[in-house]
């Protein structure tokens, strides 16, 4: 009964253990990411990251997604709902973390898309219709073009500007960046440099409205 009453004790040390030392890294990697935030502001916003919301918002939240991404595409609505319920106060930029197999090529698709001035109608479509082009089984990215007319792009034109070798160092820039910030899957959140650490529409709203009420004080 002893030795059974010290194996659970040990356990129940080894579980605590476990737990505070995932708990003193999440606070070290926080610490570390709000340094970098704070000194190499770039990394976390890049000249070419596409962005959404006013340049006077004092909350930037910064997200690396991927267009064949589920939960990047489930999460979009929400992040839309907590910058209307936030006007002018939240700032959102996108970098890409292309991660499944030939999402580069829908990446492609919204640099394009940005030449013609309809970046973020095409990410909404794509969001909306990758359900179609998208399993993660069987991805089909040439069914895509028949949903891209509804945003009224010049499709000719589309093709082209996708082969800009531009593109490429975007890519590769924003994957630099990912694996400096320790992102390892799609979506990835910071708010104002600080990581969403456990993953979940009430944390990143918990947050961002955290964030908020520092920098807009009442």
């Amino acid at each position: 009964m002893k030795k059974q009453y010290l194996v659970i004790t040990s356990g129940l040390f080894l579980v605590f253990l476990f737990v505070l030392g995932g708990y003193f890294y999440k606070t070290q990697q926080t610490k570390k990411l709000g340094f970098l935030a704070q000194k190499q502001t770039e990394i976390f916003v890049r000249k070419h990251s596409p962005t959404l919301g006013s340049d006077k918002a004092k909350v930037f939240l910064v997200e690396f997604m991927d267009p064949a991404c589920e939960t990047c595409s489930a999460f979009y609505p929400f992040v839309k709902k907590l910058m209307a319920d936030h006007p002018g106060q939240i700032k959102l930029v996108l970098r890409y973390a292309p991660f499944h197999d030939g999402a580069d090529y829908f990446v492609r698709i919204l640099e394009a898309a940005s030449k013609q001035g309809k970046y973020m109608e095409t990410l909404e479509i794509m969001y909306q219709s990758q359900p179609y082009w998208a399993s993660h089984h069987n991805p089909q990215p040439q069914l895509v073009w028949q949903f891209l007319p509804r945003v009224g792009l010049d499709l000719e034109k589309l093709k082209n500007d996708m082969n800009d070798p531009e593109i490429d160092k975007i890519i590769a820039q924003d994957l630099a960046d990912a694996k400096t910030l320790n992102v390892m899957k799609t979506p990835g959140f910071f708010v104002n440099g600080k990581p969403l650490v456990t993953f979940g529409d009430r944390e990143l709203q918990q947050l961002i409205e955290s964030e908020i009420a520092e920098q807009y004080p009442r």
